[in-house]
């Protein structure tokens, strides 16, 4: 059994929106990653999409998105990213899944994971170097202690010491935090909980330079943008 992860699929196979503009190595960027994925991933896995899955603006219209991933092997793990404005309730989507049948598809949404030795947390984030952003990082840090503090309690309860893993959209670290010695909250968090691994997406084209990779504070980043890997998955474990 294995864990791959690969963010920002940005998937549009309803309402079709070429990411090509992006890059010539967007072009038929949803079959590179569909042939990767039939060639690694068994029904046993676990796969975790770090946010940015569908470019639907409503749930209801996420259907051919959603069976797109439901029909590959796997179980597969959401996180929101900052394009996915489907994203509702944990409720209403847990709803719009069995409705549709879409039997192998979970949400991270102020929850956690558990698989295998492995638990697995995290939140969307908020851009660091965005201005007048204190407020949306200060909700963000508190969905991620809410996922990170659901992940302690697990092991709490089943007298464990799981590995938790945490996933972020945006980045929790950047290249001028590491120039000023800064350790951003969500890393100071990340350490609160003795979370080693994070791995985030966001980051497209020239803007991957930016991505922060290594351990750093203690803690060892690693950036898993679809583009970022060449359109695929990683393995964690």
């Amino acid at each position: 059994m294995a864990i791959y992860t690969i963010g920002d699929l940005h998937l549009s196979l309803k309402h079709s929106k070429p990411m090509d503009v992006f890059g010539e190595n967007w072009t038929n960027h949803e079959q590179k990653i569909k042939e990767d994925w039939l060639s690694k991933v068994t029904e046993n896995d676990l796969v975790i999409l770090p946010g940015d899955f569908s470019w639907e603006i409503d749930l209801k219209e996420t259907d051919e998105d959603f069976k797109y991933i439901n029909d590959l092997p796997g179980k597969k793990l959401i996180l929101k990213g900052n394009h996915d404005y489907w994203w509702t309730t944990l409720t209403g989507m847990r709803k719009f899944l069995k409705e549709n049948n879409f039997n192998n598809i979970d949400f991270l949404f102020n929850n956690s994971f558990e698989y295998e030795n492995y638990i697995i947390a995290g939140t969307r984030g908020w851009s660091i170097t965005e201005e007048n952003n204190e407020k949306m990082l200060r909700r963000e840090a508190i969905r991620l202690e809410l996922s990170l503090q659901d992940a302690a309690n697990r092991n709490y309860e089943t007298s464990t010491n799981k590995e938790i893993i945490a996933f972020m959209h945006y980045p929790p670290i950047t290249k001028a935090d590491l120039i000023h010695n800064v350790e951003p909250e969500f890393v100071q968090i990340m350490k609160k909980y003795n979370v080693k691994r994070c791995y985030y997406a966001h980051l497209h084209s020239t803007s991957i330079n930016e991505a922060v990779e290594g351990n750093y504070f203690g803690v060892d980043f690693k950036l898993v943008s679809s583009d970022s890997l060449d359109f695929k998955l990683f393995r964690i474990i």
